[in-house]
């Protein structure tokens, strides 16, 4: 060990006159540790709420939509061959969509019906059915007359229906009679509910079969567009483009991003705008450890000089507060790492905990949509904050070094 290390621990162990000095080194390695668990704790939770979010928005968005412009796609096998083709696409699946009116027991509700096949990933989320009405078996039933649908939950909430009702479905067009125009209506068999909770599904989709959407909305062989899903949600940008160089205008193929991406860039940016607000916890735990280096250096005067006077270099004074203020700044951020993906790591049981310790509602579930409180730890976010921290630690014990390495012995022990 270096003298200059020696040094510099045996001025973090004070005295016992030197205690108040003591005090403050550790308030400055507390201070430290607080800021960077708070900066680790929230970064992973507004990482969780973002994924969060993101998981709620395509569990029923496409990855990569893709449309004609003013008009359905009626040749739509080759747009749908060259979309598999990719190696990062996984389904594709073609839709017809359509604004219409639910009516039940004399309630209304407002919903867009899409017409999907069984491939759709609406099939893979967990439904409210029974076993005799399967939207599985026989692709939304095999009643012609009352063809199956399936609605979100709050949807049939509104409606006051259950698996197995009825539900007229009233679109936007009309049949001409004798009595006039009369608008189309048609009775559905509700086979499945989302029992999942989430704003998207919930309270605007219902889903039919494609053939009976075809026949009922009078687009035969037509479909409205076609959903792509990709292996990544950050592939979906360059799925797009390829197809979209291969099929131009009338064609208009928009990933995810396009779609919902400035409500995620908007969560981003409270992100960022947390992550700097935070960081000036760090910066006053940083003037604590420049304080506390600057009170050593005024009680250290006479030991300077005399170590100056023994041939230590103005670089060898120099290095001993730099080292000094080092290991502040190192106990502090690697306390303050720990503590702080402690805490992200077992944020919802800690909320849970809470709640049933004091019998308080904390965290929601049923206003956000997610099962668990959202904290997801990401690598590099936790170097990040590290390497600030570290920065803006080794930052303050410049000036406090530099000042005890220019020093003049001599004037220090004049009155000696």
């Amino acid at each position: 060990m270096s003298f200059e290390w020696f040094v510099s621990l045996r001025y973090l162990r004070a005295k016992r006159k030197q205690t108040f000095i003591s005090v403050i080194s550790f308030i400055s390695i507390f201070g430290v540790m607080l800021g960077v668990a708070a900066l680790i704790l929230v970064l992973a939770v507004m990482t969780g709420f973002t994924n969060g979010v993101r998981q709620q928005i395509l569990g029923n968005v496409p990855h990569v939509l893709a449309q004609r412009f003013g008009e359905g796609i009626s040749e739509r096998q080759e747009l749908v061959d060259a979309a598999r083709k990719l190696p990062e696409v996984v389904s594709v699946t073609p839709f017809v969509s359509r604004e219409a009116m639910l009516l039940s027991h004399g309630n209304v509700a407002a919903v867009s019906v899409k017409g999907v096949e069984i491939e759709h990933k609406v099939f893979g989320q967990k439904l409210l059915k029974r076993g005799d009405l399967d939207p599985i078996d026989g692709v939304f039933g095999d009643n012609l007359e009352r063809p199956g649908i399936i609605i979100g939950l709050d949807t049939a909430t509104s409606l006051g229906v259950a698996v197995g009702d009825n539900v007229n479905v009233i679109p936007p067009l009309f049949n001409i009679t004798p009595f006039g125009m009369i608008p189309k209506m048609k009775p559905f068999r509700i086979v499945g509910i989302f029992e999942k909770p989430s704003s998207l599904i919930d309270s605007f989709f219902a889903y039919i079969n494609l053939e009976t959407a075809q026949q009922f909305f009078e687009s035969p062989g037509e479909v409205t567009g076609i959903e792509i899903e990709v292996k990544r949600f950050d592939q979906a940008p360059q799925v797009s483009a390829e197809l979209s160089r291969q099929f131009g205008f009338p064609y208009i193929i928009r990933p995810w991003q396009s779609l919902y991406g400035s409500f995620l860039s908007a969560l981003k940016l409270e992100k960022l705008g947390l992550f700097i607000v935070l960081a000036i916890i760090v910066l006053v735990a940083a003037f604590n450890i420049a304080t506390t280096l600057i009170m050593v250096v005024m009680e250290k005067n006479r030991d300077i000089a005399i170590l100056r006077a023994l041939g230590a270099n103005a670089r060898s004074i120099m290095k001993i507060f730099v080292f000094e203020g080092a290991i502040i700044g190192v106990l502090g951020t690697s306390l303050g790492t720990l503590f702080g993906v402690g805490l992200a790591y077992y944020a919802d049981s800690l909320i849970k905990l809470l709640e049933a310790t004091f019998e308080i509602r904390i965290f929601d579930q049923a206003v956000y949509g997610m099962e668990h409180f959202p904290s997801e730890i990401v690598v590099s976010d936790v170097l990040a904050v590290v390497v600030i921290a570290l920065a803006i630690s080794l930052a303050a014990t410049v000036y406090p070094a530099w000042r005890a390495s220019r020093m003049d012995p001599a004037e220090a022990l004049r009155y000696e």
